[in-house]
């Protein structure tokens, strides 16, 4: 998938900007949690788009609802670790809103993915 496919899809464009954000936070974070919040979750941020791309490439619905299914779990995997990096004041009230605020719409879209992609493996 190229560039000018990547951002007409708004699934992965707002994924693709959910792991931005998430790489961008981290870099503040302690550095004795490197190998372990930091690592989870930039592994689960990345997680997402990636699914959802390699899920794209394959060549039949259900492989691609299960990829999409998949980053589903990355997304709930990273929403939590961010509400535990709040709570352990790695960031801020208002930086863990606004990354929320994007895993939240990205959760919607892929939502809806998942949704539109089981309604063709019916038919």
């Amino acid at each position: 998938m190229n560039n000018e496919q990547r951002t007409r899809n708004p699934l992965i464009e707002k994924s693709d900007k959910l792991a931005y954000e998430i790489y961008k936070i981290t870099r503040k974070f302690p550095k004795d949690e490197i190998y372990g919040l930091t690592s989870q979750l930039r592994r689960a941020g990345l997680s997402i788009p990636l699914n959802i791309i390699e899920g794209f490439a394959r060549k039949t619905s259900k492989d691609y609802r299960q990829f999409l299914y998949i980053s589903y779990g990355s997304l709930k995997e990273a929403k939590y670790i961010l509400y535990f990096a709040c709570r352990e004041n790695y960031l801020t009230e208002e930086e863990y809103k606004k990354i929320i605020l994007i895993a939240e719409e990205v959760g919607k879209i892929l939502w809806t993915t998942i949704k539109t992609v089981e309604s063709k493996i019916i038919k």
